[in-house]
Formats: structure tokens, sequence, C-alpha cells
């Protein structure tokens, strides 16, 4: 739960103050760890559940979060999050032992009980899930921002250093995503399941490098977002969306580094936690301060514990996947944490609490096994490992001890397995729960599935049978089922168009519905060009666009039939182009307009296409075939 009561710094003075206090809370903290003032006697886990809220009906985001709150009431576990359409659960801190995954379980299963019984009055359910399949690009607009002063001022933060005109997202996976967006508000397509491990001060640096060297095949097993926007790309999308979401720098002419925001790191940490911290404070810019700033030097002259507030506001704004965490506890003694931000909401409370316990038990197992880490591996072979992970996923193959290459599934089953149940063992943990979490990952190993390649595999299939649209409905309408039952992701069966009883398309826009790989033509081509085309690609219409990308006319299948059959009366010697037979001033319509919008558009004008446009540019196409499949799935569907 990040702090609320912030703002963007106003004026110099303002900033000047505040990053005075923020040097001072990184002194503090060196004071308080050289003095021994931690608490180091005690070992605590915690989580954070993020979710997403989506229509019943539609199976689309329904940003109700505030009118929830409203409704339900104050709750000291129940939080906002950046988006309407997003809450998260903070969970009661555990002492790492004992049944402490089953509490840790029951709990979320308890909130989430309660905050689904209270959105029966929205038509609204919560969704665990990395990504939403739904979600749409229209839904990530400055109108979806929870209204709070913190989240305003953190968009208008990062907006302030934007250099470009744009934030740009590219992934290439399986499909494509190239897109820009008007605001960082897409870091809201994130939905992640963060978990707390507190550690030793005196440990802090040896338990930091192992969380980064086991980041990738932890990842690996628990990926679990690969679609965006009807995108297949990274097996967990997550981490790169987030990244691009609120990476404010630009290309340049030379190769300067500038580091983003979001990022994993580039190296191992050496002597203390604070390095971390000076770091970050001499690459990023102070995004927010938080009004008046404690003195934490004069508190620890008096032998007060200070909050180091300056210091945590600051490290809310730098989103590093595995990010060191200062905090208080109820004996009023300070501790510090990790913070495992990579692994993904969902896919169940089962699948979530399975990848917790699988990186809490390693992190102790390796501990034990290995004295440092750094020894072991090459911290390049570490950020390498985690850029495979995101993007393949189980699929991957890791750079491991003494550099070995092994897949992650066989370095999963035979080496870290092993590792993570004797940690939970030297934990305590009950026997029972061990075996049930850790099952759950094995099984995972052994058939080579998780969440990711569950969506994908379903999405592949389903678009051989339906429009993406209707795919990613029917798989949402899944996801919800399976939660509902419980059953770990490695036992889903693939979706089915039958899990989907009711489809709402009219509810859609343009955007979700157009056909966006195009082919288009030019003025001065030839007319025997455009014909061969259309014949090859077994199309009726043809946008004609200039060198902008700008739509400047239609050549349709009659139009061409038109020319063919009065081409007796036309000179032979004369090359006819494009711009001699096409529609000049075609009928064209808004990526956001609604599908019922473009289907009386057609009807008025009594045509069979539109060309979708967005500025001027052409985006896509949209013809009445498309409108003829939607029309004859809605009939299976009632007969």
């Amino acid at each position: 739960m990040g702090e609320h009561k912030v703002e963007k710094p106003g004026n110099k003075l303002e900033m000047q103050e505040f990053m005075k206090s923020l040097l001072n809370d990184v002194q503090a903290m060196e004071y308080m760890i050289d003095h021994d003032w931690f608490e180091n006697d005690i070992t605590r886990i915690g989580a954070e559940q993020e979710m997403v809220l989506v229509n019943n009906k539609t199976l689309k985001a329904s940003p109700v979060a505030m009118e929830l709150l409203a409704k339900i009431g104050e709750k000291p576990w129940l939080d906002t999050e950046l988006a309407k359409f997003n809450l998260e659960i903070n969970l009661q801190p555990q002492e790492f032992k004992k049944n402490c995954f089953k509490v840790l379980e029951n709990e979320i299963r308890s909130h989430l009980n309660e905050i689904n019984a209270n959105l029966e009055t929205f038509n609204t359910q919560v969704l665990l899930t990395g990504i939403l399949p739904t979600l749409r690009k229209f839904d990530l607009n400055m109108h979806n921002l929870t209204p709070k002063p913190r989240y305003k001022a953190l968009m208008e933060a990062i907006n302030d250093q934007l250099i470009g005109g744009a934030y740009e997202l590219r992934l290439n996976g399986i499909d494509e995503l190239r897109l820009k967006h008007d605001s960082p508000l897409l870091e809201a397509c994130n939905t992640s399941f963060q978990v707390h491990l507190q550690v030793s001060s005196k440990e802090f640096v040896k338990m930091y490098n192992i969380a980064q060297a086991i980041a990738a095949p932890v990842m690996a097993i628990a990926a679990n977002s690969p679609l965006v926007f009807g995108k297949r790309l990274w097996h967990e999308s997550r981490i790169a969306m987030f990244q691009q979401a609120i990476d404010t720098r630009v290309s340049h002419d030379y190769i300067r580094d500038y580091s983003p925001r979001v990022n994993f790191g580039d190296k191992w940490l050496d002597q203390c936690i604070t390095d971390i911290y000076k770091e970050d404070i001499t690459k990023f810019r102070v995004l927010l301060a938080g009004g008046k700033e404690e003195n934490s030097l004069e508190l620890i002259k008096k032998g007060i514990v200070p909050k180091l507030k300056s210091l945590q506001i600051h490290n809310s704004t730098v989103y590093r996947w595995n990010r060191p965490c200062f905090g208080i506890s109820d004996n009023g003694k300070p501790h510090l944490r990790i913070e495992n931000r990579i692994l993904p909401s969902g896919p169940t409370v089962k699948d979530e609490i399975a990848n917790s316990a699988f990186w809490l038990g390693l992190m102790i197992g390796m501990s034990d096994h290995v004295d440092d880490i750094r020894t072991k591996m090459s911290y390049e072979d570490v950020q390498d490992n985690f850029e495979k992970s995101v993007r393949f996923g189980v699929d991957s193959t890791f750079t491991w001890f003494g550099d070995k290459k092994i897949s992650s599934c066989d370095l999963i089953l035979n080496e870290l397995l092993p590792l993570a149940k004797a940690g939970l063992k030297k934990r305590k943990v009950d026997e029972d729960d061990i075996e049930k979490y850790l099952g759950i990952i094995e099984q995972r190993a052994k058939l080579h599935s998780n969440g990711a390649r569950w969506l994908l595999r379903s999405f592949s299939k389903l678009t051989k049978q339906c429009g993406n649209d209707e795919a990613l409905s029917v798989i949402t309408s899944s996801i919800l089922e399976n939660q509902k039952s419980d059953i770990p992701v490695h036992e889903w069966k693939l979706s089915e168009l039958h899990d989907l009883k009711d489809y709402h398309p009219a509810d859609i826009s343009v955007s979700e519905f157009m056909t966006t790989d195009l082919v288009t033509v030019q003025k001065d081509d030839i007319i025997e060009l455009v014909a061969q085309m259309m014949q090859w690609r077994k199309i009726r219409y043809t946008p004609v666009e200039n060198n902008n990308g700008d739509i400047v006319g239609l050549v349709t299948s009659r139009t061409l039939l038109n020319y063919y059959v009065g081409s007796k009366e036309i000179d032979n010697n004369k090359t006819i182009c494009v711009e001699d037979i096409m529609i000049t001033n075609p009928t064209c319509v808004s990526p956001d307009a609604s599908i019922k919008v473009a289907m009386e558009l057609m009807r008025k004008n009594e045509i069979g296409c539109l060309p979708v446009v967005s500025n001027k540019k052409l985006v896509g196409i949209i013809t009445e075939m498309d409108f003829l499949k939607i029309s004859s799935r809605l009939l299976d569907r009632i007969s």
C-alpha cells in the first residue's frame, strides 16, 4: 500500500527541502544498520493481492472501485489502485512457520468473498490475472484514473519527465504490438501478487542477491500474462508493459544510457541495502514529495526510530522487480524486507500461494546452500536469464551455476524444488502444506504447463473458430469459472466456445473488431496491380493511402468491374491508375465508435466496407463479411 499523503513538489524550495530530508533518511538508515537497531530475530512473510474488476455481462473491465469502496465501507485491508477497475488487498503479515501459507490462502479467500458479495450490486466480479485478456486500450484513458491526489500527482510528475511526444509500446512475440498512448495509465494493465520476505539487516546483501538470481526460474514457472489487446506477446508481457508504460526516455543520435524507472537492476548488491537507495536517488529524479518532512537525524539522536518517509516515497516511485523495503514492526523496531514484484496475480489463489511458497522456500534453501551466489554465476547471466523467462516462460533455457545450460523445467525439478522444500522444512512449515503447494509447482514443471501456456494455446485454438473479441471473452469466462472451482492451472482444460454462454458483441468498439493486416495501394499504382492483389488476397476492398498513411480513396471490386466492363471505350495506349477509378471521399469510421454505429453507417450509405481512420491515418478496415461472421456466431449460439 503506497503512501497517499503525497504531492508533486510545487516549487524549487519544496524540492530542495524534500531532497534534504531524503539524504537525511539515507544517513539515518545507515546509522540504524551500523548500530544494530533492526529486528533480526524473527522472519515474517506478507503479500499484496491485486485484482481486476470485470463486468458479468461484457467480461470487460468494470470501473466501479470507488462505488464499491463507498458501499463496503473503510477496511484496513482494502485499498485502491491506479485505475478504477483495480483493487488491492493488503494481507496480514505472518511469521514464516507452520501453517503460514494456509492462513494466507484463507485470508485471501475470505476477503475476495466479501468483495464479490458487495460487487453483485454492480453486476461485477473479481478476476485474478496478470493482464485482463479483454482489456482495451481506451480502458486506459485518464477518465479511468482513480480520483485520489496521489495518483493524479504521480501521473502529472511522470508526464513532466516525458522527453518524447507519447508513451510507446513495442513488443514482439507470436504477434507484434506497436502503439502510442498519451498517458502512463498504461501501467494499470498490470495486476500482480507481491510477496514480502522479512530479512536480517546483516543478511540483506546475501538474500537480495539470491532474490535476483532465482527471479528467472520463479518467473518461468509462474508466467501468466501473454495476451495484450488481443496480441500473443511475451509469456509474462506484464514485465515489459509496466516498464514501457512509464518509460519517459526517447531515442538519441548518440548512444547514451538512461535507466528506466521500472528495472531489474544492472549489478549485484555489494555492501549494503543503502547502495540501492543511493543508486536510485542518483539515477531518478524525484517525482513526489510528502508535505512536511520529519527530521530523521534529529529523531535518531533522541533514540527514536524515524519512519524514513521521504526515502519510502522515493522508493515507491522506482519500480525494481525485487524492491528493498523498510518498515516498523508493531513492537516499534525497524525491519527490512525484500518485496518480490515479479509474480502475476492468479490464475487461482492456490496457484498464487504455490508461487509464493516456491520463492520463499527457495530463498531460505538457497541461502543455506550457497554462501555467496555471486561466486556461482555472473550478473550478466542473471539479467539474461530474467529476460528469457519473461519472454519464453517455461520454454526458457538458462545459464546456471558453472556456466551450465539447462531448461527451466529441468532446473526446477532437479535442483530448485529440493532446495525450496529444504528451505520450508527449515522454517518448520507444515509438511502437508509443503507437499500441496510445491506439488503444484512440480506438476507444472513435469507437464511443461503454466498460466501463460494455457492462455496461448486456448487463444490460438479459439481464433480458428471465432473472432478475437469473442475468443478473449471466452477465455476470460473460463478463467472466472476455473477460479471458482479452485483447480490449479496445470489441470485446466483448454477453453471451448461453449464456456461462454452469452456473448455481447454490440458493446465492443470498432478497434476491437477491425482488420489491421491491410492491403493498401497508392493513387499512382496501375489498375492491373490492384486487380491482381485483390484476386490473390481474395478481398473486395482496397484502401488508397498516401506516403503519410492518410487515406485518400478506396478501390472496390465494383469499381474494378465497372472499369473492365467499360474498358473497350478507353484508349488502350493510356495507363489507367488507381486515381482514375477510386472513390475519392469514402465513408470512414473512428476506431472508438461502437460496431452498432459502424453497422448503421454501412446500412445508411449502402456500402459494404468502412476504412477505420484515426487523425486521418488509416488504422484498419471493417467489411460486411466481418459482420456476417459475428451474425453467424450468434446464430450458432442460440441454435
